[in-house]
């Protein structure tokens, strides 16, 4: 069994509480969540909450969907510019919200978003 399964910007989906959440309480759980960590600006619907993977479909908060598509490559790590400007930026990021979520959620809370996604840098050397 794969212990992970990790998206281009580092996040690891088998942590991920939107990835993981199957019931409608699961579903409401994690929209507020991300409302308390500030990554939506209210408690969305279930259905906008859930995790429908990372495609060219989405539109990718880092860009960087479009950009491994553009240069041709599968992960960012297997591209010759990586580290790139895009990268260090999205790191920073992690990083403010990284602060923010271990202020505003409870210690169970932190621990499983601290898996799911503030371990990108390490996740993205894989």
């Amino acid at each position: 069994m794969h212990t992970e399964k990790i998206t281009l910007c580092g996040d690891n989906c088998l942590k991920c509480p939107r990835y993981l959440s199957k019931t409608d309480k699961e579903l409401q759980r994690t929209a507020e969540i991300w409302y308390k960590v500030g990554w939506r600006d209210s408690i969305v619907s279930n259905e906008e909450i859930q995790c429908k993977g990372c495609s060219s479909h989405k539109t990718c908060t880092y860009k960087l969907v479009e950009c491994v598509m553009e240069k041709g490559v599968e992960k960012c790590n297997q591209c010759r510019e990586f580290p790139c400007k895009k990268i260090e930026e999205m790191l920073k990021r992690s990083a403010f919200y990284r602060e923010k979520c271990r202020h505003v959620c409870t210690n169970e809370e932190f621990r499983f978003m601290e898996e799911a996604f503030f371990r990108k840098e390490e996740n993205l050397k894989k």
